[in-house]
C-alpha cells in the first residue's frame, strides 16, 4: 500500500485535549469569525468515533471533540470586546434516512428537509435551543445523546444505528469605525457517522440487519457525491440520493471548512475495512471547497433579537413619557393652588371659601335625595381608573421582563462570562494558537519534503564512475521494482475490496428484492386489482421528500384526466343547460329533465317467500315417560 498523507496521524494513547488544539482549534476559532466548519469522524463501526466526538464528559484528558469546542466558543467570546454574540445548538440524527430531531419532546418524529435560494438546505421545524454557558450546551448534548438511536451487535455492544449531527449557530454583531453594525454568523457542524458495517461480522438480523442496510447505502451515498467532487470532470453531484449528503451539501465543495477524522482499529482481522476507510478519507482530503465569511445574513436570529429589544425599550420608554407627562400636569396644579394660598392679600378669602366649599360637600355627600345610580357611577369609574391603572403597570412589568429575558440571552464579550480574564491570559491563548499554527506549518512543510524527496532524488545524483553508476542504476531499479509490486498488491487489494463490497451489495440487494417479493406477494393475493390500480392512479412520487404521496381525489382526477369535460355544478356529474335546470323545478316528474336520466318510483316490496323455522312440539306422553325414567336413575344412584 502507498504512503498516504494525513493532517495528524494519532495513536490511541494521545490525548483528546492535545489533538483538539492541534487540529480542531482553528477550525472552531474561524467558525466564530463568520465561517461554516464541519468536522466528519468516519470508520468501521466500533472503531472509537463516538468516544472522538463525545468523550467522557467531566475529564479534561478525555473529553471530546464536541464538549471541548464548547468551551473554545465561550473563552473566546469572553475575551472579546465590544462585541455582542448569539449562540444556539440543535441537534438532530438521521435514521433510516428519516430525519428526527432528538431535542423534540417526540424524537421519533419524522422531519423534513426543505431548500430555499437564501439559505440553502435546512430542516422544518428543528429545535433550536439558545445557550449562554458552557453547562447549557452540554446539557443539551447529553438530553440529546438520551434520544440516540443505539443497539448492540457481534462488534460493538453500543453502535450508533444513526448518523448524528450536532449544529452549533454562533452570531457576532460589532460595530465599526464609521458606526455601522455588521453581522457575522458562523454555524458548525459536528458529525458522528454510523459505523458501515459487513452483516457477516456484526451478525445483524430483523431489525438491525435493516438498520445495517440503510447505514452503507447512505454512506455509499456519502462516497460517490467525494468521488464526483474528486473527480472534476462529473457535471452532477449525487447530494440528493441521501439525506446524510444534502444536509452535508455545504461542507461537501461548498461554503464551509471541513475535516474528517478517518478512525481505525489495530487488529489484523479488520485489515479491509481499515484499508478502505484510509483510501476513503485520502479521497475525501482531495475536495476543494471555497469558505467564505457570512456577513449580514438575512436568517441571523440576533437581527430579529435587536429589533425586538428596540421595540421593547421604545414601548416601555412611551408608557415613562405618558405617566411622567401625567405626573407634571398634577404637580402644575398643586403648585398653583399652593401659590394661591400663600398670597397675604386673599388669605382670609381663601380660608372662608374653603369652610363654605366643606360645609357644602359634607351637604351634598348627606343629602338622602342622592340618587343611587350616581353613587354606583361614581364608584364605577373609580374601579375603572384602578383596574386601568393595574392593566398599566401589568403590561410595563411584562414588558420589562421580555427585554430582560431577550437581553439575557446576547453575550456581551469580556463582561458576564469570565470576569477575571486579564491580558496575560489573551496574551497565553494568543500564544498558543501561533505554536498550533507553527506546528501545521511544520507538518505541511515535511509532508511536502517527504512527497518530493523522490523526485528530486534523480537531480542530485552524481556519478563518480560507471560502478557507481551500475549501483545507482541497480538501486533505483530495484525501488521502481518495489514500487511496482506495491502497485500490483494495491490493485489487488483494491480487487478484494471490491469484491467485498460488491458482495455486501448484493446482500443488501437480495434483501431489498426479498422485500419487494413479499409486498408484491401480499398485494397480489390479498389487494383487488381494481383497488390496486385506483390506488396508483392517486399516488405521485416526490422527489424533495423520497416517498409517495397520496393525492385527495378530487386533486387525482383533474391532475390525471386535465382534458375531461368540466360538469356545470358541483353536485352534478354531467352538464345542464338552464333550461333543463328550470325544467326539473316545475315538470319534476318528468325523467327527460333528470340529471342522470333516473325515474323516481316508490319502492317495490317483494312477496316473502320464506317461513319462520319454529322447535318441533314433543309429544306430551312421550314427555312424560322421558322424565320418569331420569327420576329412576337419580333414585338409584
Amino acid at each position: 500500500m502507498p504512503l498516504i498523507f494525513f493532517i495528524l496521524a494519532s495513536e490511541s494513547r494521545k490525548n483528546q485535549a492535545d489533538i483538539y488544539d492541534e487540529v480542531f482549534r482553528p477550525l472552531v476559532d474561524s467558525v466564530i469569525n463568520g465561517f461554516n466548519g464541519t468536522v466528519i469522524a468516519y470508520g468501521q463501526t466500533g472503531a472509537g468515533k463516538t468516544y472522538t466526538m463525545e468523550g467522557q464528559l467531566g475529564d479534561p484528558e478525555k473529553e471530546g471533540v464536541i464538549p471541548n469546542s464548547f468551551r473554545n466558543i465561550f473563552s473566546h467570546i469572553a475575551r472579546s470586546e465590544n462585541t455582542q454574540f448569539l449562540v444556539s445548538a440543535s441537534y438532530i440524527e438521521i435514521y433510516q434516512e428519516e430525519v428526527r430531531d432528538l431535542l423534540s419532546p417526540d424524537p421519533k418524529r419524522k422531519l423534513e428537509v426543505r431548500e430555499r435560494n437564501d439559505t440553502g438546505v435546512y430542516v422544518k421545524d428543528l429545535t433550536v435551543i439558545v445557550c449562554k454557558t458552557v453547562e447549557e450546551l452540554e446539557k443539551v448534548m447529553v438530553d440529546g445523546k438520551h434520544n440516540r438511536s443505539i443497539g448492540t451487535t457481534n462488534m460493538n455492544a453500543h453502535s450508533s444505528r444513526s448518523h448524528a449531527i450536532f449544529m452549533i449557530s454562533i452570531e457576532s454583531c460589532a460595530t465599526d469605525l464609521d458606526g455601522n453594525t455588521h453581522v457575522k454568523i458562523g454555524k458548525l457542524n459536528l458529525v458522528d457517522l454510523a459505523g458501515s458495517e459487513k452483516q457477516a461480522k456484526t451478525g445483524a438480523v430483523g431489525s438491525t440487519q435493516k438498520e445495517s442496510i440503510k447505514i452503507n447505502l447512505s454512506l455509499s451515498a456519502l462516497g460517490n457525491v467525494i468521488s464526483a467532487l474528486v473527480d472534476g470532470k462529473s457535471t452532477h453531484v449525487p447530494y440528493r440520493d441521501s439525506k446524510l449528503t444534502r444536509l452535508l451539501q455545504d461542507s461537501l465543495g461548498g461554503n464551509a471548512k471541513t475535516i474528517m477524522i478517518a478512525n481505525i482499529g489495530p487488529a489484523s482481522y479488520n485489515l479491509e475495512e481499515t484499508i478502505t476507510t484510509l483510501r476513503y478519507a485520502n479521497r475525501a482530503k482531495n475536495i476543494k471547497n471555497k469558505p467564505v465569511v457570512n456577513v449580514d445574513p438575512k436568517d441571523a436570529i440576533l437581527l430579529q433579537f435587536k429589533q425586538e429589544i428596540s421595540q421593547l425599550k421604545a414601548q416601555l420608554a412611551l408608557k415613562e413619557a405618558k405617566r411622567k407627562k401625567k405626573k407634571e400636569t398634577t404637580k402644575i396644579t398643586e403648585d398653583e393652588t399652593i401659590e394661591d394660598e400663600l398670597d397675604p392679600s386673599s388669605v382670609e378669602i381663601v380660608k372662608k371659601m374653603e369652610n363654605l366649599l366643606q360645609e357644602e360637600r359634607v351637604a351634598y355627600l348627606n343629602e338622602q335625595n342622592l340618587m343611587a345610580e350616581e353613587k354606583e357611577k361614581i364608584m364605577r369609574d373609580i374601579k375603572a381608573k384602578d383596574e386601568e391603572l393595574r392593566l398599566e403597570n401589568e403590561a410595563k412589568e411584562k414588558i420589562k421582563q421580555q427585554l430582560q429575558e431577550l437581553e439575557a440571552k446576547l453575550l456581551c464579550g469580556g463582561k458576564n462570562i469570565i470576569d477575571h480574564t486579564n491580558e496575560q491570559q489573551r496574551i497565553l491563548e494568543k500564544r498558543r494558537q501561533e505554536l498550533a499554527e507553527q506546528k501545521r506549518i511544520e507538518r505541511e512543510i515535511q509532508t511536502k519534503l517527504l512527497e518530493e524527496e523522490e523526485s528530486t532524488l534523480e537531480k542530485k545524483e552524481t556519478y563518480d564512475s560507471l560502478q557507481q553508476e551500475v549501483d545507482m542504476k541497480t538501486k533505483k531499479l530495484k525501488k521502481l521494482f518495489q514500487r511496482f509490486q506495491t502497485l500490483k498488491d494495491d490493485i489487488n487489494d483494491e480487487s478484494e475490496i471490491n469484491s467485498f463490497e460488491r458482495q455486501d451489495k448484493e446482500q443488501t440487494i437480495e434483501a431489498l428484492t426479498r422485500d419487494l417479493k413479499l409486498s408484491n406477494l401480499v398485494i397480489d393475493n390479498f389487494v383487488n386489482p381494481e383497488d390496486k390500480e385506483k390506488f396508483l392512479e392517486h399516488v405521485k412520487y416526490d422527489e424533495d421528500e423520497d416517498a409517495y404521496v397520496i393525492f385527495p381525489s378530487e386533486m387525482s382526477y383533474s391532475h390525471f384526466n386535465p382534458a375531461e369535460r368540466p360538469a356545470s355544478a358541483n353536485h352534478l356529474r354531467r352538464p345542464m343547460t338552464s333550461h333543463a335546470i328550470k325544467m326539473t323545478k316545475v315538470h319534476s316528474a318528468r325523467p327527460r329533465y333528470k340529471s342522470e336520466n333516473i325515474v323516481v318510483v316508490d319502492l317495490a316490496i317483494p312477496r316473502k317467500r320464506t317461513i319462520d323455522h319454529y322447535e318441533p312440539e314433543m309429544d306430551p306422553y312421550a314427555r312424560e315417560a322421558i322424565k320418569n325414567m331420569l327420576a329412576d336413575q337419580v333414585i338409584n344412584v
